[in-house]
């Protein structure tokens, strides 16, 4: 890169710098750049990049690969009910081993000692109940977010890395909860500036087999004509329900971007042009 793109590059991002320093950013983890070495690593050593510069970093993970994979090693067969795996006795334990175990674990390795690896059952973390809008087994609906532990973790600079494995505090019980679903009630708690999806995607797309239809800003009010035309189905269901939620209740920006891109995160942050899609609700543009 010659000297003056260099001085652009950073002149660019200086703004978007002092606009984040010190604030808190929630990123959901998942798609192949969970499953890639490369944009694995891309992705922690951004995080870890970010921190250095000031920003607080919580890391929320899904392992929905992983999971299959292990399901499938088993003979154990996946479903899913309106974009949430269903979740019986035997399914629940394998999630628990993967993403408590293998995939947290595997992701703190990456950040050079900035991590650190919680579940959800850890300090009632993720408090849930069993799901009750449809019958999913072992799948929890969040009842409340306790960032005791992300705060303290915070405060020391490092980043809290969360499976979001969550407990009925009552009796104990265990269950899977839903990564984009747990990321937003976190950022919630948290009151986070910004809340980001990592998929596999390039974005919302209205055709989801053409990425040159990616909607690159959705207003809030916009959401329920998507879900209506199909454009907003599947697994986006409860990750766009998710970060609307969270705006509504005081996130000020949350964003779905293309995680097979290396440095998506950093091109959102510290650009202009930012990446994927933007959802607010009419305060809250890219650039304003």
């Amino acid at each position: 890169m010659k000297n003056v793109e260099m001085a652009q590059l950073f002149s660019e991002a200086t703004p978007y710098i002092q606009k984040y320093h010190g604030k808190t950013l929630v990123i959901k983890y998942g798609g192949n750049a969970m499953v890639n070495g490369a944009l694995k690593l891309a992705v922690m050593n951004d995080l870890v990049t970010l921190t250095l510069l000031g920003v607080k970093v919580v890391l929320v993970h899904g392992g929905g690969p992983a999971i299959n994979a292990m399901l499938g090693k088993l003979g154990i067969p996946s479903r899913f009910v309106g974009g949430l795996r269903y979740t019986d006795a035997e399914t629940m334990t394998v999630v628990q081993q993967v993403l408590a175990g293998q995939v947290n674990k595997d992701l703190v390795a990456l950040l050079k000692g900035r991590g650190v690896g919680l579940c959800g059952m850890a300090g009632n973390t993720i408090a849930c109940r069993r799901y009750t809008d449809a019958d999913l087994g072992f799948v929890g609906e969040i009842t409340h977010i306790d960032t005791t532990l992300i705060d303290h973790l915070l405060e020391d600079q490092f980043i809290p890395v969360i499976a979001t494995v969550g407990m009925d505090p009552e009796n104990g019980v265990l269950y899977n909860v839903n990564a984009d679903t747990a990321a937003a009630a976190i950022a919630v708690a948290l009151q986070a500036e910004k809340l980001v999806s990592m998929t596999d995607i390039a974005g919302l797309l209205r055709d989801k087999n053409d990425e040159s239809t990616l909607i690159p800003e959705v207003e809030l009010s916009e959401i329920e004509g998507y879900k209506a035309e199909g454009v907003i189905a599947g697994g986006m269901l409860p990750k766009i329900d998710g970060m609307a939620d969270a705006i509504r209740r005081g996130v000020n920006e949350a964003v779905i971007i293309d995680g097979r891109v290396p440095h998506s995160v950093l091109l959102e942050m510290f650009s202009d042009r930012g990446s994927g899609t933007l959802f607010y609700q009419k305060r809250s543009r890219r650039g304003e």
